[in-house]
């Protein structure tokens, strides 16, 4: 049996369940269970979505599925056994076979979407092309994650129905207002302004990092100008009174839903997980210390009345030379930085290493063209999807305007390039980065010029000085 207690954002009253679960550590593949997999929503849907609705005015409910795993029934083939749950005694040497899917089960999550997803096909919606757990009519639009559902429409009379017709097919759905708390981000929608914040969970990272309410000194960045943060293999040892991996899985949770400001910072310090020492031990503490003096700031989404998609792709070439040891191939990695705004809010962003060594500054801003693109185009789309339901203007030859601001000239020309051609300098760049100059033209995408000063995507790409990050970050979050 299991038992908890769940807290809900912005609601005084909190849930008390307990749970008869199955051992799923004692199955065994090719016997009790086949296939597990199961998809999710992706953030990037979510977030989408939310921007939509603002713009719209859409009606907007988040609904919960009470016991979502019960519902399922399981295949013949799946032959599985439980021991009698405490309380229940039907003899003593007995055992219950299940007819249900339980908690506990690896595939429990695969039978679960199997049976919400025929039964919302059955009510008419269609799953996305793009996002399995994306369901589309003309009327109404959800997005599921596992057992939590966001439902949209012009017209609260939609959802009603709805739900209630989920009800009469055996889906114990229930809905809870509109969607306040999902997945514990904290929603607040205003008119056309929708505010994503996570003041809980960065209130557990700053207790879990020992920092005092009152004593602790707040910084205004997360992470140092000028300094990278490097795997210091001869440094001090780790000696802090926190779980360092547990800390970072938070901030990654964090920043990957409400703080984009942050994502630089922690995705140094994610990369030291396996053996921190005593400097990534005190990057940590600084992130704290920042989340300590914005703790109540979040992702601001005010969209724009034009409907257009923007991209703002950056590059720090071989960032980690000079801050870590000369003979590891690692420290001359680039680090791809991005952001993808749909009209004016923030859908997509990212901070991570390049694979391959870049041997210029135009390469590793060239591969973080490219990359961001494999991003953006997806997001077009998703919206050329939604927009057949929503009525929205969204085909090539409309008025949806696509744009990628590139600051270094030398990638913005390369990826103009026409007839589409290698350089001297560039044919060693692997094929893989060029595949999206053949995709520019057909998808109406723009590539423009952006002075660096401007450049969005550089908060995900180095650690910049107070007021420049203050600066790109009031142009993203909105404070």
């Amino acid at each position: 049996m299991g038992f908890q207690v769940q807290t809900i954002p912005r609601r005084p009253r909190e849930k008390f369940k307990a749970r008869f679960v199955v051992r799923g550590d004692c199955q065994t593949e090719g016997v009790d269970f086949f296939q597990t997999w199961a998809p999710v929503a992706q953030w990037t849907t979510v977030r989408t979505m939310m921007v939509l609705a603002s713009k719209l005015q859409l009606k907007s409910a988040q609904c919960d599925i009470t016991a979502a795993f019960v519902h399922a029934t399981l295949p013949p083939e799946e032959e599985i056994y439980v021991a009698q749950p405490r309380g229940l005694q039907r003899g003593h040497n007995l055992v219950l076979r299940l007819n249900k899917s339980l908690y506990g089960l690896k595939q429990a999550p695969r039978h679960f979407f199997s049976y919400l997803g025929d039964r919302l096909q059955d009510y008419g919606l269609t799953p996305s092309e793009h996002d399995p757990c994306l369901f589309l009519s003309r009327d109404l639009i959800v997005v599921v994650y596992v057992d939590d559902l966001l439902v949209y429409s012009r017209h609260d009379s939609c959802i009603d129905d709805f739900v209630s017709k989920m009800k009469d097919a055996q889906v114990d759905i229930r809905r809870e207002g509109s969607a306040e708390g999902f997945l514990g981000v904290d929603v607040s929608r205003v008119g056309t302004k929708t505010t994503l914040t996570q003041r809980g969970l960065t209130e557990r990272v700053i207790a879990a990092l020992g920092l005092d309410p009152e004593m602790s000194n707040k910084v205004d960045t997360p992470a140092l100008s000028g300094t990278a943060l490097g795997r210091d293999v001869d440094g001090e040892p780790a000696h802090g009174n926190f779980n360092y991996a547990s800390v970072v899985g938070m901030l990654l949770y964090l920043c990957g839903h409400s703080r984009p400001d942050i994502a630089f910072a922690v995705h140094q310090c994610a990369r030291y997980s396996f053996a921190p020492t005593r400097s990534h031990e005190l990057a940590l503490i600084r992130i704290g210390r920042y989340l300590k003096g914005t703790i109540d700031g979040g992702l601001i989404l005010d969209p724009t009345e034009d409907l257009r998609l923007d991209c703002y792709p950056d590059a720090d070439f071989a960032g980690l030379w000079g801050h870590d040891d000369p003979q590891d191939p690692r420290c001359v990695r680039s680090r791809t930085g991005f952001l993808i705004n749909l009209s004016g809010c923030p859908v997509v962003w990212s901070s991570k290493l390049q694979s391959e060594i870049a041997l210029s500054t135009m390469e590793a801003e060239y591969v973080a063209l490219s990359t961001s693109l494999r991003s953006l185009f997806p997001v077009q789309d998703l919206l050329l999807e939604l927009g057949s339901c929503l009525n929205l203007p969204v085909d090539p030859t409309s008025r949806l305007h696509i744009e990628v601001h590139e600051d270094n000239v030398g990638a913005l020309t390369l990826g103009r390039l026409e007839p589409r051609r290698m350089t001297p300098r560039s044919k060693h760049y692997a094929i893989k980065y060029h595949w999206f100059r053949s995709q520019l033209t057909t998808r109406n995408v723009t590539l423009s010029k952006i002075e660096s000063s401007e450049q969005l995507g550089d908060i995900f790409t180095k650690g910049l000085s107070g007021p420049q990050f203050k600066y790109l970050r009031k142009q993203i979050m909105g404070w």
